[in-house]
């Protein structure tokens, strides 16, 4: 394993990528394996990359062209693929003086050793994906919120259910990716086997605010996973009573009929 990867440089440049949905890291083959949890190689001239199934790549120390031909060439593994994938560019500086952490918006390392390297990775792909679905869930939140105001309003409004349906289903195939594939709230395997990173993790998790966020997520999932069941319950209790009405109304002329028949 090369321990200290950038260890001639004083700062490195690097970008977190969400490909897609997932990665299939099984394809994968490479000459030079650096760790394998998660998996990370090396990448262009003299590059870093890290590839995490649920989808996100990290990619230390290569220029744009590099990083274009990388994301190209592992395309055929990205699974459900997003036309525009959000990433995050960022900037870490190596100084043994000074504690690891966050200044002024940079990433401040006291070595290049591929361990811290590798929880910035960890920190850098879910805060990208938190990103991506803040994006999508600020979408989903346009277009409930009509829904909604009908609600206030004192009206269900015409609302389809296989709408509402689709609704609740993106929001649990949502909540499961990032429980089930992602676990933003989980912290690396490297802390186990490097306890002297923890600090590192923890400044970094709070830098980036990846609990308050996923916390956020979820309570908007929660909402509007919340106003499409209302609104579905409401859908099906109209739909019902209509069908009552439309029951009544045959007994109705049932009897009509039924006395017509005795009278004439």
């Amino acid at each position: 394993m090369l321990k200290q990867p950038f260890a001639q440089r004083a700062s490195v440049e690097g970008v977190a990528i969400y490909l897609g949905q997932q990665l299939d890291l099984r394809r994968f083959s490479h000459d030079t394996v650096l760790a394998t949890a998660p998996l990370t190689v090396t990448a262009g001239v003299e590059g870093i990359a890290v590839l995490f199934r649920y989808g996100v790549v990290v990619l230390f120390g290569m220029q744009p062209v590099e990083v274009v031909r990388f994301t190209t060439d592992i395309g055929e593994l990205v699974s459900e693929p997003f036309d525009e994938p959000e990433q995050e560019s960022f900037e870490i500086r190596f100084n043994p003086d000074k504690p690891e952490g966050i200044d002024q918006g940079r990433i401040r390392l006291r070595t290049s050793s591929l361990q811290g390297l590798l929880i910035v990775a960890d920190v850098l792909a879910k805060s990208t994906v938190l990103a991506h679905y803040e994006v999508e869930l600020r979408e989903h939140f346009d277009r409930i919120e009509p829904l909604a105001r009908s609600l206030q309003a004192g009206r269900i409004g015409t609302p389809r259910g296989k709408s509402l349906l689709r609704h609740i289903g993106e929001n649990l195939m949502i909540e499961a990716r990032m429980t089930g594939r992602i676990e933003v709230s989980e912290k690396p395997e490297q802390i186990w086997d490097y306890p002297e990173f923890e600090r590192l993790y923890l400044r970094m998790e709070d830098e980036f605010e990846l609990v308050e966020r996923h916390a956020a997520i979820d309570r908007k999932l929660g909402l509007i996973s919340k106003t499409a069941q209302t609104l579905l319950d409401l859908l099906h209790n109209s739909r019902s009573l209509r069908v009552e009405w439309y029951i009544v109304i045959l007994i109705v002329m049932e009897i009509v009929i039924s006395i017509g028949e005795k009278i004439f």
